[in-house]
């Protein structure tokens, strides 16, 4: 069965989600709740194992801290609908849809020293494990579809193993179901308790699963942690449409007449400006842009994807084409159809004239190229050398070929070293005790105002155990963490 809009078919639950949202969007039927915050704090059920000593002392810093919930919450708005839909669907509990909070503080494009992605905070290996697609073009980890079917399937499971003991399954979520195994076993042969409280295991743990609850607790009655939750119906907040094939994203959101910003953050997981040639065919788009963006779509005159064709010089080799083109071997030779590594001189290849975008990072990337507009007397090497960039490099960015010339009046894309280096990634950092900006920023290589900047702080206020940065790293220069 499939869904009008939708040309090919889909897993069943984006097809459920496309009916429902169809429904919200058309239906005159008021939900039951009228927030979506309302329904999240109706439907938590641990609100009863939220009164023990390790809770109430979490929960007290984010009495005293609400602003921290008040921004991570507007985050978690355009996803909350959804994830508890999806509770709902697999017999989960709600509580669980405050799970992205701690781990990722409902950011997609979270990114921890662990190597751990998007909201649900998932590794290469359990990736791989529950086979979340994972390629040069596109991330499933940071995708909120994909990702989030994959954490609750993982949930699942784990709670089938821990004989439905929810504070054992998000203990073994945090730290490996064997840490967990191993610490009952070991209390089991010294004849003490097994429940998540009488166990020995690791410290971060430890913290982990009492934060949740506490997270619990807050939601359960905001008001009294005085928080200023956005105002958030209990309808979709998105809409997923079929691209049917592969599409330019800066493309895509002029056909949605949203922000290219804003459409990444409903899309994290896409690692290029094109969506993959092989999939998902799909979009997350606001409800509004619906309409315009299926009508577009359906009347584009020009190319969704724009190709040129390159003729391999005597001297050329597909890994050197593909290193100069900004895409991967492997990609090359699909688009190409090439079955081997062997190419001739003039032989012709399809390249994407536009794949740029490696990890997509909008608060660090903004601002981090420009454009120069060609003067007379302008050469290739003199543009570089005044921005400090590689010949090559310019032509990259532009799509010059070697024999290319400039004109007067031309506009040239240049990028900073920063929006060049591929190994920048988004994480998350959590201050301890004994934290100060100046041994944050020697610890991961980065400056001190960097830090300021991207977490909007002045340099007068002082950092508080529990508190949250977010940090833009390099994975090549930073100490372990």
């Amino acid at each position: 069965m499939r869904h009008p809009l939708i040309s090919k078919p889909i897993c069943w639950h984006v097809f459920l989600f496309l009916l429902i949202s169809g429904i919200a969007t058309h239906s005159h039927a008021a939900p039951k709740y009228s927030s979506v915050w309302k329904r999240l704090s109706a439907e938590l059920t641990f609100t009863d194992q939220t009164q023990h000593e390790e809770v109430a002392e979490i929960a007290d810093w984010y009495d005293k801290h609400s602003y921290y919930l008040d921004r991570v919450s507007k985050r978690a708005a355009r996803y909350m609908h959804y994830i508890l839909w999806r509770l709902e669907e697999k017999g989960m509990p709600a509580d669980l849809a405050l799970l992205p909070l701690v781990e990722s503080a409902y950011d997609p494009f979270a990114y921890s020293s662990g190597k751990a992605a998007g909201l649900w905070q998932i590794v290469p290996q359990t990736a791989e494990h529950l086979e979340l697609q994972n390629d040069w073009w596109y991330d499933g980890r940071r995708d909120v579809i994909d990702s989030t079917e994959a954490a609750l399937d993982y949930l699942s499971d784990l709670n089938q193993r821990f004989d439905g003991d929810w504070l054992l399954t998000l203990a073994a979520y945090n730290s490996g179901a064997r840490t967990v195994h191993r610490a009952m076993a070991k209390n089991r042969q010294q004849g003490l308790p097994v429940d998540f409280w009488s166990l020995e295991l690791p410290a971060e743990t430890q913290q982990y699963v009492p934060k949740w609850l506490a997270m619990v607790q807050i939601f359960n009655d905001p008001r009294e942690f005085k928080l200023n939750l956005p105002d958030t119906p209990n309808i979709p907040q998105f809409v997923i449409v079929d691209t049917d094939g592969q599409i330019d994203l800066k493309q895509a959101a002029d056909l949605a007449n949203i922000s290219l910003d804003k459409l990444y953050h409903l899309n994290p997981g896409f690692n290029r400006n094109l969506t993959p040639p092989r999939g998902p065919s799909r979009l997350l788009l606001p409800l509004e842009s619906q309409s315009a963006f299926e009508t577009g779509l359906e009347n584009l005159s020009t190319p969704r994807v724009e190709w040129r064709r390159y003729k391999v010089a005597s001297n050329d080799t597909l890994g050197g084409i593909a290193a100069r083109n900004n895409i991967s071997l492997k990609e090359l030779k699909s688009i190409n159809q090439l079955k081997g590594d062997l190419i001739r001189s003039g032989q012709t290849l399809l390249v994407p004239s536009r794949v740029e975008l490696d990890y997509y990072a909008p608060e660090m990337l903004a601002g981090r190229h420009q454009v120069y507009k060609v003067k007379s007397g302008d050469t290739l090497s003199h543009i570089a050398q005044r921005f400090q960039v590689g010949v090559k490099d310019l032509k990259r960015w532009n799509s010059l070929g070697e024999k290319d010339f400039i004109r007067v009046g031309q506009k040239l894309t240049i990028k900073s070293p920063l929006a060049q280096n591929r190994t920048v990634k988004k994480m998350g950092y959590e201050v301890v005790s004994g934290d100060s900006l100046e041994k944050i920023a020697q610890r991961f290589r980065v400056k001190i105002n960097d830090i300021l900047t991207w977490n909007g702080l002045s340099k007068d206020k002082y950092l508080l155990p529990g508190q949250s940065l977010t940090l833009y790293i390099s994975l090549t220069q930073a100490q372990d963490s």
